[in-house]
C-alpha cells in the first residue's frame, strides 16, 4: 500500500475541515475515496470521492481502507464497531464514545493490532503540553502535592448552540463542557497525572446557556497517594483563562497566556521542612522559562501520524484506547454532581449508563428528529484553545 484510502463519515464541520486539510495536500500518502452525510447535498463538494449517506454502504464498499469517523458523538460506537469489525483502519473524533460503557463496547470490538485505531486528541501535539508531560514523567518536578487547573477560555455564544438541534442536549450529545470541549483537557490531565481514585463534582446545567446539559464546572480529585486537584471549566466566561499551576516537592510549574515556568526549589520542599532552623525559613528557589513557537500539527500532524501508522507502523500519538479515561472522568465529574457525593474510580459504567438513559427520555432532542442547519464561519481551528 503505497496510500491509504480514506473514507469520511459525517461532513459536519470537523468533517469538512479534515477534508480540506487532505484536498489541499496538508496530509502526504493519503486520499479520500468515499465520504458519507445524511444530507447528499454535502457530499457534492467532493466530486472526486464517492458518495454514501449510510455509514454501513461506506464500510462495505470496498473502496476504503481506513475510515475517519466525524458524526455527532452517540454514533461513533456503533459506526466505530461496524468499521472494526470490517478490518478498517479507525480514526475517531474525541469523545470515542458519550459513556464509559459504550467505550468499552467500543475498544472491546478492537480484536487485530494490526489495525490502527487512534482518537483525534490533537492537543497532544502542542510543544507546551509535550513539555509539561516530560517534565512530569522525568521526575523532575518530584512528588506531585496540588493541582489547580482553570480552562474557562471555551466561551461560547447562544449562536452556537443553535447550530444543530443535536448540541448540548443529553439525547444530542450526551453533555455539554466535559463531552463536548473538554475531552481535550481531560486527556492531557490523566496523561500528565494518571486517573485520580476519587471525584467529586458541581456541575451548573445551563447556567450561561438555554441548554440542559452542563457549561459551568467544579470538580475535585483525589490521588492515591494524596494529591490533589481542582479542574474548573465554563463556555460561559470572557474572557476566559486557561491556568495550569502544579504544586510539587521540586517546586511550582505553571502555565498560562502560552508561558511556561518552573520555579525550581534548591532543596525539596519536605527535606527543607524537615531541616530548617528557623520558622519562617524558605527554601531558595530558582525560576526557568520556556519558550514555544506555535501550538505544534494539530489536526494535521494527527491525520498523518494515522496515515504513517498504517503505511510505516510508526506509534501513535493517541491510541483510541486511551480515549476512554476522559470519558470516565467526564462521566464522573457529572454522576458526582447529580448524585451529590464523591465517586470513587473506577466508575461504574453500568450505573451511569442507566442514569444517561434516565436523562435521555426527558432531553428536549428526540433521536432522529430533524437537525438544524449550520455552519461555522472563520477559522475553526481558533476555537480550539489550549
Amino acid at each position: 500500500m503505497k496510500s491509504v484510502r480514506l473514507g469520511i463519515i459525517g461532513l459536519g464541520n470537523m468533517g469538512i475541515g479534515h477534508a480540506d486539510n487532505i484536498l489541499s495536500g496538508k496530509i502526504q500518502h493519503c486520499e479520500i475515496t468515499a465520504v458519507c452525510d445524511p444530507a447528499p447535498e454535502k457530499a457534492a463538494r467532493y466530486p472526486g470521492s464517492k458518495n454514501f449517506t449510510s455509514s454501513a454502504e461506506l464500510i462495505r464498499s470496498g473502496l476504503v481502507d481506513a475510515v475517519l469517523i466525524t458524526t455527532p458523538h452517540f454514533d461513533h460506537t456503533p459506526i466505530g464497531i461496524a468499521a472494526l469489525e470490517a478490518g478498517l483502519h479507525v480514526l475517531v473524533e474525541k469523545p470515542i464514545s458519550v459513556h464509559k460503557a459504550d467505550c468499552e463496547r467500543l475498544i472491546a470490538a478492537w480484536k487485530n493490532p494490526k489495525q490502527i485505531f487512534a482518537v483525534m486528541f490533537q492537543q497532544r501535539t502542542d510543544p507546551s503540553y509535550k513539555k509539561i508531560r516530560a517534565l512530569i514523567q522525568s521526575g523532575e518536578l518530584g512528588q506531585i502535592r496540588r493541582i489547580n487547573w482553570t480552562i474557562t477560555n471555551w466561551f461560547r455564544t447562544e449562536a452556537y448552540y443553535k447550530l444543530g438541534s443535536w448540541r448540548a442536549t443529553w439525547a444530542g450529545e450526551g453533555g455539554g463542557v466535559l463531552l463536548n470541549q473538554c475531552p481535550h483537557n481531560l486527556d492531557l490531565f490523566q496523561w500528565f497525572f494518571g486517573m485520580p481514585k476519587r471525584v467529586r463534582g458541581f456541575c451548573n446545567l445551563g447556567r450561561y446557556h438555554d441548554i440542559e446539559v452542563e457549561d459551568d464546572v467544579t470538580a475535585y480529585f483525589e490521588y492515591a497517594d494524596g494529591a490533589t486537584a481542582t479542574f474548573i471549566t465554563s463556555t460561559g466566561e470572557a474572557p476566559g483563562t486557561n491556568r495550569l499551576e502544579v504544586a510539587a516537592e521540586n517546586g511550582r510549574l505553571v502555565f498560562e497566556d502560552d508561558r511556561l515556568s518552573f520555579i525550581r526549589n534548591e532543596t525539596p520542599m519536605t527535606k527543607f521542612s524537615q531541616a530548617a532552623a528557623k520558622p519562617f525559613d524558605m527554601p531558595a528557589t530558582e525560576e526557568t522559562r520556556y519558550t514555544f513557537r506555535g501550538q505544534g500539527g494539530q489536526h494535521v500532524e494527527m491525520l498523518q501520524n494515522f496515515v504513517d501508522a498504517i503505511l510505516e507502523g510508526k506509534p501513535l500519538i493517541a491510541p483510541a484506547p486511551e480515549g476512554i479515561h476522559s470519558v470516565e472522568l467526564a462521566n464522573a465529574i457529572v454522576f458526582s454532581s447529580i448524585q451529590n457525593q464523591t465517586v470513587e474510580l473506577p466508575l461504574d459504567a453500568t450505573a451511569y449508563e442507566k442514569f444517561l438513559q434516565g436523562k435521555i427520555a426527558t432531553s428536549r432532542f428526540k433521536r432522529g428528529a430533524k437537525r438544524a442547519p449550520g455552519v461555522i464561519s472563520g477559522d475553526l481551528a481558533a476555537s480550539y484553545k489550549r
